[in-house]
């Protein structure tokens, strides 16, 4: 039986999210389509199919119709609707974060330890990239001894917005950093500095940090939200046999007037096409078996993110080392 999905959101992701459905989930059906502009809504869903529109989040959690959804708002709107979509009893796929303050992560969890069920997978859909894939793997399987450091960078070609500044760059860009160096060292953070270079104009300078973890590893993250040249992620993690960096993603070079060329991409969709689509693949089978999928982020990964964040912010601003001090992990996400 066709598993019937609604997508909250029709931005870029929600609209991206909806043509996965549409088109590489044969099991899936795409019901709805909510945003707050109906103009949206209704131009994602005449290019996906769906069935239907709204502009009303809380009905269409409620609706009988729909068996599990995406969640693809606005930031702030992630841990309300993931509240109510766990008390209704349904299944969602939210983006990244679960949110920004700790106390509203701390209320979705509890919400799911009453139901005595996870309902939320978290879209870090970074544990799904082959590179980060093969990375965890070479160091589980002995391949590289015992991990020292990982080393990671994230380059935009430029920030969204005028406004953007370098606590946003922590809080926004680098939780994919923070999440994914979690699942592939297996480990949790302890500490974190951040520090920002002078750039000559007046837009947001990098930010680079760096972290202690719990079993005395050192992972640093560069975020340059004005990079310009192109989207560019890279990691390399160090054991002390070997060390595995990722190689750059790039189908052909061009090689013409005494130089060799390969173009980047604009941003991280289509770096990470494959990894939506299998992390979605992995929400269907979680809403048809009801079991969580092992790589997947859960509830307890969003409030993780969202310690380190808030540390990170307040290392940045005091310029010295913060700690990061995280609540008991309960048996329910162990």
């Amino acid at each position: 039986m066709s598993i019937r999905l609604a997508v909250i959101g029709a931005g870029l992701m929600g609209a991206d999210h909806a043509q996965i459905i549409a088109e590489e989930l044969p099991n899936a059906t795409l019901e709805v389509i909510c945003d707050m502009d109906e103009t949206r809504a209704r131009s994602v869903a005449d290019r996906c199919g769906a069935r239907d529109i709204s502009t009303d989040p809380a009905a269409v959690i409620a609706r009988a119709d729909v068996d599990a959804l995406v969640i693809a708002s606005p930031d702030f709107t992630h841990a309300p609707l993931s509240l109510r979509a766990t008390q209704a009893g349904k299944p969602v796929l939210c983006e990244k974060p679960l949110s920004q303050d700790v106390a509203e992560c701390l209320a979705v969890m509890e919400a799911e330890i009453t139901a005595g069920h996870r309902h939320v997978m978290l879209g870090f859909m970074r544990r799904y990239d082959q590179s980060y894939i093969e990375m965890r793997d070479a160091l589980t399987q002995g391949a590289l001894g015992r991990a020292l450091m990982m080393h990671n960078f994230h380059r935009n070609v430029e920030t969204p917005n005028a406004e953007f500044t370098g606590a946003m760059a922590i809080t926004n860009s680098a939780p994919h950093e923070f999440d994914v160096v979690r699942h592939v060292l297996g480990c949790e953070y302890t500490s974190i500095s951040a520090y920002q270079p002078r750039r000559s104009d007046d837009v947001v300078a990098p930010v680079i940090m760096v972290l202690e973890t719990d079993d005395d590893q050192l992972v640093t993250i560069e975020i340059n939200n004005n990079a310009a040249y192109g989207y560019d992620v890279r990691a390399e993690l160090v054991g002390e046999t070997g060390s595995i960096t990722m190689a750059p993603i790039a189908y052909t070079r061009l090689d013409a007037g005494l130089q060799a060329a390969t173009r980047y991409e604009s941003d991280w969709r289509g770096r990470y096409h494959e990894a939506y689509l299998r992390q979605n693949r992995d929400f269907l089978t979680f809403v048809d078996s009801g079991q969580f999928p092992s790589r997947a982020a859960d509830c307890w990964d969003g409030y993780a993110a969202a310690v380190v964040a808030m540390a990170g912010t307040r290392a940045l601003a005091e310029g010295c080392k913060h700690p990061v001090t995280m609540a008991p992990k309960p048996e329910f996400y162990k």
